[in-house]
Formats: structure tokens, C-alpha cells, sequence
């Protein structure tokens, strides 16, 4: 018990510490200093040191626009997963979620808009939360992604499980971690 303590006691002064060099950008408080411009460029924050504040963007997907695959002109806009990602943050380092994010096809795109899904907290006090709309079994993944990703395009070599309809291999053994690894909840 008397380790837990000292182990959460350390890790909120190290906190306390990493903040306060973050508070101030206006460099040390010495009179001695005779050349400003220098205190100014070590001290001023880089892009890693600004704090993340709730109306930014998402770091992940906030990089500089994205091009599609098939030219190099067409422009697609990053999906916008911020309504999924305030419970499901797992799914912000999914490949599975990101690829297809930056390919303009966010959480909605498979699962539904789920409005009421997003409003249940009943789960949170034990209860039975609201599923999303669409959730995909075992025996449903694989369907569903071949009505995007046609499968005369993939390559037959590696999806060779998938494309002989082998009912215990899924696109998503392969492609992301996307499932949850633990369901607190059962559905209504």
C-alpha cells in the first residue's frame, strides 16, 4: 500500500513539474541576460510543447490535406470522428479507423450516424447502453468490406482466407485491432 502511494505521489509531481515549464513562454526572469533573442527562441514553445486544448483539432488527422490514391489533384476531406472518439479514444490509433478517416469515411460510414448510441450514458451506472446502429457479427465483416473493397482487387495471394469465404478469418484479424477487447456493457 505504502509503495501505490509513493509510486501516484512521484507521478503527480512529475506532472506538476512537466506543467509549469509549459505555463510561461516570456523566459527566465534574470536581469543578467543580456541578449533577449536568445532566451526567447529557447524558451518559446515548439508545436510539441503547446497544450491540446478541447476545440483543436484532433493531432491524428489534422496533417495538411489529403490526397486520394487514384490522382494526385483530388483532395479528400479526413473524416471527423471526434463524436466516436470521446469514449472510444482506442480507436484513434486503429489503423483500420485512421486509414479509412483519411479516406473521408469515418466511424459513420460503417456503424451509422448511432445518435442514440452517443446520448446513452446508462451504461456508465451499470445499466444496459444503447448498441450502435449497425454492428457487424463474425460472419458479417467480411460481406460488408467487399462492398467497398471489391475483391478482383485485392490481392488473391494474401486474402486467400478471406476471398474462399473461410468463416474464421476476417478483414479485421488482419487490417486494425478493432474490436473491443473488453465489453463492460450488454445491449438493450
Amino acid at each position: 500500500m505504502r509503495y501505490i502511494v509513493t509510486v501516484v505521489l512521484a507521478l503527480i509531481i512529475l506532472m506538476l513539474l512537466s506543467c509549469e515549464t509549459h505555463i510561461s513562454d516570456k523566459g527566465p526572469k534574470s536581469d543578467s541576460v543580456e541578449n533577449t533573442d536568445d532566451v526567447v527562441a529557447e524558451t518559446k514553445p515548439t508545436q510539441n510543447d503547446v497544450p491540446l486544448l478541447l476545440d483543436d483539432s484532433p493531432l491524428l488527422l489534422a496533417d495538411e490535406p489529403l490526397m486520394h490514391n487514384s490522382t494526385d489533384t483530388e483532395t479528400v476531406t479526413s473524416a471527423d470522428n471526434s463524436r466516436c472518439h470521446v469514449c472510444h479514444i482506442n480507436y484513434t490509433l486503429d489503423d483500420l479507423a485512421v486509414t479509412h478517416a483519411r479516406e473521408g469515411i469515418g466511424c459513420t460510414g460503417c456503424h451509422g450516424q448511432s445518435d442514440e448510441h452517443i446520448a446513452d450514458e446508462s451504461w456508465a451506472s451499470g445499466g444496459n447502453g444503447t448498441a450502435p446502429e449497425k454492428m457487424y457479427p463474425k460472419d458479417k465483416i467480411n460481406p460488408f468490406c467487399l462492398t467497398c473493397h471489391e475483391a478482383d482487387k485485392l490481392p488473391a495471394q494474401q486474402h486467400k482466407a478471406v476471398l474462399i469465404k473461410n468463416p474464421d478469418k476476417v478483414c479485421t484479424d488482419c487490417h486494425g485491432d478493432h474490436r473491443l477487447p473488453i465489453r463492460r456493457c450488454k445491449w438493450k
